[in-house]
């Protein structure tokens, strides 16, 4: 049965990368600050569209209650929303993250592209109900368009709850996350045998586990893919930030290594959105300018890896 699987795994695969050009779409909705379009990929749950390029918030918005600090991530996420970005990430777990983020959507006008995802992180299904209630307060969101299990942490239980919650329209989609590439046999469980939404996992040019199981089944199983630690908190610029771009990045209007390893990222067909965090507004910009132009091919991708491996 298990060499059963993983041929349906392999034929799913290899059919979402025959269908690269279908499943990525150069979306409608304008940029406000530009006039490219912005590249969507459609959500197998809903059919709705959603930006390629995401905002996470683990530290970066972990700024306290001052109003400096805060005003400045005001500036980050507007310039955000004028890229064209949609889904913005957090969780309970990341201290001041959720209050900021609610601080600042209440000072920006514009940001109807919003799809807004949280997580329940604590290991009582009690506490995850108040937990969530809690989350809608400081974001100031009458219902999330996402939630997830935090690290699959007490995943049975809050899994009960998102079901009920979803049933009852109080969330629109549900899934479960893990991170530091970690976690893969039981997220892969959960992924093959409950009724889920989304799976958010770690996947970058360096970090390509989940190209072997994780992205396929995510294809096979119909499910929309988060991409978290594309820069491997910021790891990856360490490492090539001083080496050359190579001057063929251009034919996929790749103007950075963000951009670069982004690009990477959302051009496997089954990625539906990566989830850089940054504090600053350049970076920001140079962020979601991965979300504009074209994407890489699978011949592409193949000659970004051996690029990267030998430098």
């Amino acid at each position: 049965m298990k060499q059963n699987k993983r041929e349906l795994s392999r034929r799913a695969f290899l059919a979402s990368m025959a269908a690269f050009g279908a499943a990525t779409h150069i979306g409608h909705r304008p940029a406000s600050a530009t006039s490219r379009t912005v590249i969507e990929k459609a959500l197998p749950a809903t059919g709705e569209r959603l930006p390629v390029i995401g905002m996470g918030s683990w530290i970066t918005f972990n700024v306290g209650g001052g109003k400096f600090l805060r005003d400045e991530r005001v500036k980050v996420l507007r310039a955000f929303f004028e890229g064209g970005g949609g889904v913005i990430d957090s969780s309970p777990m990341y201290g001041f993250s959720e209050e900021v983020i609610g601080y600042c959507l209440a000072r920006i006008a514009g940001k109807g592209s919003l799809f807004s995802a949280t997580k329940v992180w604590t290991p009582f299904q009690w506490h995850g109900i108040r937990q969530m209630k809690t989350s809608e307060k400081l974001w100031g969101e009458d219902r999330f368009d996402l939630l997830q299990i935090h690290n699959l942490l007490a995943w049975e239980a809050h899994l009960e709850t998102l079901l009920e919650w979803k049933a009852q329209g109080r969330v629109r989609t549900i899934g479960v996350t893990t991170s530091h590439g970690r976690r893969h046999d039981e997220i892969e469980k959960v992924m093959a045998g409950q009724p889920i939404d989304f799976v958010q996992f770690t996947y970058n040019i360096v970090d390509r586990e989940a190209e072997g199981r994780l992205l396929p089944l995510a294809a096979e199983r119909g499910l929309a893919v988060i991409i978290n630690r594309p820069f491997r908190r910021g790891a990856l610029f360490d490492l090539f930030e001083r080496r050359p771009l190579p001057d063929w990045a251009g034919a996929f209007d790749c103007a950075n290594w963000a951009q670069f390893f982004l690009k990477f990222i959302v051009s496997h067909p089954a990625v539906t959105c990566a989830i850089p965090a940054t504090s600053r507004v350049d970076h920001m910009r140079e962020n979601m300018g991965a979300a504009h132009g074209r994407l890489p091919d699978p011949e592409t991708r193949q000659r970004m890896i051996r690029y990267v491996e030998s430098l």
